[in-house]
């Protein structure tokens, strides 16, 4: 019998995690990415604690993870005062198994690439060849390619498609689907090399839903004490402004929007300062895709942003992509290389990560600051005046829950794939 095999289509976190849990449960598969060259791309991204597990669990542990950033401390809000609307302790400060990381987006990508490469060969990720098309059969699923050398095709047992929020696959799949959702929020993003503050590795989020600064290290302190400073600027447009006007991503000049900024200047944190010692800034609008009613189309499924593209508010996006390869993965270790296997993928994670797309679009954690902000107009002397401690910890824990890392759960949680766990042969096609 030949062995069965899938198809990733997008090398990105999300496809790069599928192929190394694939290659750990011992089904063979190759990667097909639209880009020439994968290249270290993005700025800073967090990987929460149950993402952090999967990643050990693949063996991708802290001699990896601290050359791409450092352990998260803390998460705090911050209001436009500069008072502290809820801190708390994150990460194995905060009691979990797991640490969180801040790290930043490209050296993250590329150690997971160079895993693939190292683990599965040098001929695992085929770049230059981008997935635009599929059809089935009972038997397998063939994808349609464009590369350098003209139209191509190939068959698997299964596809997944993970090349992101525009996704060809998604669009064949629903194409009736809307849009790409936006909110009215722009952002401008980089790093700038500065002294770390509260605690050395903070997140912190400071000011106002609709206008607000998102700041955390993404390396240790050099001999200097000096870190890599990852910063988000945000700001909701007002009502006739259009960023469709300068397009989905660009780098612009820092003078464009530093100026949105003037006020949060702090005895303990100078914004302008810190945006202005940036060498580059990059804009782009906050954006997701509305849910839809399935992830899978009998042999394909979605995964990663293609099948749940979400506003960054949660800090969630690429754990979710990894915890999606890892449940992906137990499932084919249930149901072998078949549609079956991604029908019980879909029934996990198509309901619930769904309505944390929606449950980000309307702030994911920093609902915190509607709630100040409706409450007081964001202006307050004792917090707990306005949201009570028990109040402010018990949105956060509810968040957590549906976000897939509340404490205890996790803690106490056995891994989504059990050590040395291989697929039977008698699990193979259907």
């Amino acid at each position: 019998m030949t062995h069965p095999r899938v198809i990733i289509a997008g090398a990105g976190i999300g496809g790069l995690a599928t192929a190394l849990t694939l290659h750990q449960i011992g089904l063979p598969c190759t990667v097909y990415e639209s880009v020439r060259a994968l290249k270290p791309l993005g700025v800073g991204i967090n990987l929460q604690p149950n993402a952090v597990r999967e990643l050990m669990d693949l063996g991708i542990g802290p001699e990896v993870l601290d050359q791409c950033g450092l352990p998260v401390r803390e998460w705090a809000l911050v209001g436009l005062s500069g008072a502290d609307i809820h801190a708390e302790p994150r990460g194995l400060t905060a009691g979990y198994h797991w640490p969180q990381y801040a790290v930043h987006r490209g050296r993250f990508h590329m150690a997971l690439y160079q895993a693939v490469i190292d683990r599965l060969g040098p001929g695992a990720v085929q770049c230059g060849r981008r997935v635009t098309a599929y059809s089935q059969t009972a038997q397998g699923v063939t994808v349609h390619l464009e590369s350098p050398d003209g139209p191509q095709s190939d068959t698997a047992d299964l596809l997944i498609g993970a090349e992101g929020i525009h996704s060809p696959i998604r669009a064949q799949m629903h194409p009736d689907q809307p849009p790409i959702h936006w909110g009215g929020a722009l952002m401008w993003r980089g790093t700038t090399r500065a002294k770390p503050i509260r605690t050395g590795s903070s997140f912190v989020g400071l000011g106002t839903h609709r206008h607000r600064m998102v700041i955390y290290p993404i390396s240790a302190p050099d001999a200097d004490g000096l870190a890599e400073i990852n910063w988000i600027a945000e700001r909701t447009l007002d009502e006739g402004e259009d960023w469709t006007e300068t397009g989905w991503f660009r780098e612009v000049p820092i003078d464009s929007f530093v100026h949105h900024f003037d006020p949060f200047r702090y005895d303990w944190l100078d914004v302008p300062a810190l945006i202005r010692g940036a060498t580059r800034a990059f804009e782009n609008p906050m954006i997701d895709r509305d849910p839809v009613s399935t992830w899978v189309d009998g042999r394909v499924a979605l995964l990663g942003d293609a099948a749940h593209a979400m506003y960054p508010t949660g800090s969630n996006g690429a754990s979710q992509a990894v915890i999606d390869a890892r449940t992906l993965g137990a499932c084919l270790l249930d149901h072998g290389a078949t549609p079956a296997a991604l029908t019980a993928y879909d029934d996990l994670l198509c309901g619930p990560v769904s309505k944390l797309v929606l449950r980000n679009r309307g702030a994911g954690p920093f609902g915190l600051l509607n709630i100040v902000d409706d409450r007081c107009g964001g202006v307050f002397d004792n917090i707990d005046d306005v949201i009570p401690a028990a109040e402010r910890e018990a949105f956060l824990a509810d968040y957590k829950a549906a976000a897939g890392f509340a404490i205890e759960t996790l803690n106490a949680a056995p891994p989504i794939i059990p050590k040395n766990a291989r697929l039977s042969s008698h699990l193979t096609r259907e």
